[in-house]
């Protein structure tokens, strides 16, 4: 019986917080002005709607500039990735030039010149 009542409480302690939650959610749907009407007749649709046409300007003139950003992204990505290509293009002439050797674990060795051969 000691470890009952607590127990009990600590149930009836949960349950009252999620009715108080519930409660205050469903209170907070009902109230709010910022909800959509829900109705069957299809056209209500329309008339809820309520965006004008300097609003429906704005919002495209903002995808287009959202478009030519895009543009120039994607112009960025396509000069990054030639500039890498040149890199792995170098990379690999060193390679079979002999100046330097690449390992598995990506260690790069420079081979050291021997003698004292001078271009």
């Amino acid at each position: 019986m000691k470890k009952q009542l607590p127990a009990f409480f600590a149930a009836m302690l949960i349950t009252g917080f999620i009715a108080f939650t519930m409660i205050v959610t469903s209170a907070n749907a009902l109230l709010n002005k910022n909800g959509t009407i829900v109705s069957n007749d299809p056209s209500a649709a329309s008339t809820n709607t309520n965006i004008d046409q300097a609003q429906l300007e704005q919002l495209q003139a903002r995808v287009n500039e959202y478009q030519q950003r895009e543009a120039q992204y994607q112009q960025l990505l396509q000069e990054d990735q030639q500039q890498l290509q040149q890199y792995q293009q170098f990379v690999t002439a060193m390679q079979q030039a002999g100046l330097i050797q690449i390992r598995r674990d990506g260690t790069i060795l420079i081979n050291a010149r021997r003698g004292g051969d001078d271009d």
